[in-house]
C-alpha cells in the first residue's frame, strides 16, 4: 500500500490529476491508496477508513504497535499534506486513543468546520466556536466514514450514482470536458491466474500436493511421477510469488540452496547431520520470505496493514496445506497398502524387534525381480556409485548408495544399512 500511496503522491500526482472512485469500500489499504489521489469520489452507501495494523495471534501493544502505526500515520499524513484532507480525520482512521472534535471557523463567511485532537484544540474564540465544538470520534473507535459522512467532514469530494456522475462532477468543477467512453483498465487472464494461485485455498492445496509427492517419493524406489508432481508444485509457488512480487532472488535463492542441501543429506552424507537442518533452515527461511513484500537488503517483517493481510494469507496457505498433507499421509500409510492396485507404490517397513533381521520390500527395475533385503547381505555393484547407483545381490538389481565413497563397477559390497527405500552399502573384500 505504502509503495502505491508514494507512485501515486510522488510521481503520477504530478503528471495528472488523480482520483479514487470508491465503488464498494476503501478499508485498510484501500483507504490508504484513497488518500493519495487528488479527489476521493465515492458511490452510494460506500465506506471509507479502517486503516489500523494488525498482528496474526496477538495485539500489537507498547512499542510494537507505535513502530507499526507510526509508519502507517506518516503515510496518511504525506496524503493529507499533498491533497487537503483533515489530517485529524486521517490520523483517526489509523490509531485509537485519538479523539477527534469538529469546530467551527467563525471568521469565515461561510460556515467552514476544521478538524482537531482533543490536545491541539484551537484556544482563540474569536476565530473559533469552541463552546459548540462536537465530538466526531470517540478515543475508543476507528475511524470509518459513509460516503455521505467523507463529503461532509471534506474527506470525500461528492457522492455519486455512478462513473457519469464521476465524469459530470469533475465537468462542472474543474470546467473541463470528456469525449467518448472512459477507458478502463481491467485485469487480465494471467493477472487473474496469479491472484488465484496466491489465494490461500488454492496455495494451500499445492504445498499439500508438494509435501505429498516428496513423502510417496521416498517411500518408493526410484524417481518417478510424485517426485515430479511436487517439483512442478514448488515451481509454480515460488513462481506465483515472484510475479506478485512477494518472492525476490534472495528468498529464492535461499530455498534452492535448502533443497540442494537436503538432497546432499539425503544421496550423498549417511544418516542426518548439519546439512539436512541447514536445508531445512534455508528452506523454511525462504518461505517465510515470500510471505511479505521486502526489498533484497531487507528482513522481511511485516510493517504496514498490507504486508499483515498478506502474511496472515501466506501463514493459512502454509497450514492449510501442512494439516491436509498429514491427513492423507496418514491416510496412505495405514489404507495403501491395502489396495491391490495402489500396494506396489509404496514401502512399509516390517517392525523388528531388538535382534531380529530387518526386511524391506525392493521394487526391481523390470529385468529384475522383487528382493527382500537384509542388512548384511553380500553382492557387487554394477553401475559406479557416484555415491548411488545399482548393486546386484543374487538375481535382484537394487538401487543403493555408497557410504563414504565412490566404488567402481565389479566391487563388492556389503548392506549395512535399510531406511525404507534406501540401502547403504560398502565395499567388502570377501
Amino acid at each position: 500500500g505504502d509503495d502505491i500511496s508514494k507512485y501515486f503522491i510522488l510521481e503520477v500526482g504530478k503528471k495528472a490529476h488523480t482520483v479514487a472512485y470508491i465503488t464498494t469500500e476503501a478499508i485498510s489499504a484501500g483507504a490508504m491508496i484513497s488518500v493519495s489521489c487528488q479527489d476521493i469520489i465515492m458511490l452510494e452507501n460506500t465506506t471509507i477508513g479502517d486503516c489500523a495494523p494488525i498482528a496474526l495471534g496477538s495485539k500489537l501493544e507498547g512499542v510494537e504497535r507505535e513502530k507499526v502505526e507510526s509508519f502507517t500515520r506518516a503515510t496518511f499524513d504525506r496524503a493529507s499534506e499533498a491533497n487537503g484532507y483533515p489530517a485529524a480525520l486521517l490520523k483517526a482512521m489509523v490509531s485509537m486513543q485519538t479523539k477527534v472534535y469538529r469546530v467551527k471557523n467563525i471568521q469565515t463567511n461561510e460556515d467552514k468546520y476544521e478538524f482537531f485532537e482533543s490536545d491541539q484544540l484551537p484556544k482563540d474564540p474569536n476565530k473559533y466556536d469552541i463552546e459548540n465544538k462536537k465530538l466526531i470520534v470517540r478515543d475508543d473507535e476507528l475511524l470509518t466514514l459513509t460516503a455521505s459522512k467523507a463529503v461532509e467532514y471534506g474527506v470525500a469530494r461528492a457522492q455519486v450514482e455512478g462513473i457519469s456522475g464521476v465524469l459530470d462532477f469533475l465537468a462542472i468543477r474543474d470546467g473541463v470536458s470528456f469525449s467518448g467512453e472512459p477507458a478502463v483498465l481491467r485485469t487480465n487472464w494471467s493477472e487473474e491466474m496469479v491472484r488465484w494461485l496466491n489465494s490461500p485455498a488454492v496455495m494451500g492445496v499445492l504445498i499439500m500436493l508438494a509435501m505429498l509427492g516428496v513423502y510417496i517419493e521416498f517411500n518408493t524406489p526410484g524417481v518417478g511421477l510424485p517426485g515430479l508432481a511436487a517439483a512442478i508444485c514448488v515451481a509454480i509457488i515460488i513462481g506465483s510469488k515472484y510475479l506478485v512480487g512477494l518472492a525476490n532472488w534472495v528468498e529464492v535463492a535461499l530455498f534452492v540452496v535448502g533443497v540442494f542441501l537436503l538432497m546432499v543429506e539425503i544421496f550423498v552424507l549417511p544418516g542426518f547431520g548439519i546439512a539436512g537442518f541447514s536445508g531445512i533452515m534455508c528452506i523454511l527461511a525462504g518461505l517465510f520470505g515470500m510471505l511479505i513484500k521486502n526489498p533484497p537488503d531487507k528482513l522481511p517483517w511485516p510493517e504496514t496493514t498490507m504486508d499483515w493481510q498478506l502474511f496472515i494469507n501466506g501463514v493459512l496457505g502454509l497450514s492449510l496445506g501442512f494439516i491436509g498433507f498429514v491427513i492423507l499421509a496418514w491416510l496412505l500409510t495405514k489404507y495403501m497398502p491395502k489396495l491391490q492396485f495402489l500396494s506396489g507404490l509404496i514401502l512399509i517397513p516390517t517392525a523388528a524387534k531388538q535382534g531380529d533381521e530387518i526386511e524391506v520390500s525392493l521394487t526391481a527395475p523390470p529385468e529384475s525381480k522383487t528382493a527382500a533385503m537384509n542388512i548384511g547381505n553380500l553382492g557387487e555393484v554394477i553401475s559406479t556409485l557416484r555415491p548411488t547407483g545399482k548393486a546386484k545381490f543374487g538375481d535382484a538389481i537394487v538401487d543403493v548408495v555408497a557410504g563414504a565413497e565412490f566404488l567402481d563397477r565389479g566391487t563388492k559390497v556389503e548392506i549395512i544399512e535399510i531406511h525404507g527405500n534406501r540401502v547403504v552399502v560398502r565395499a567388502t573384500e570377501s
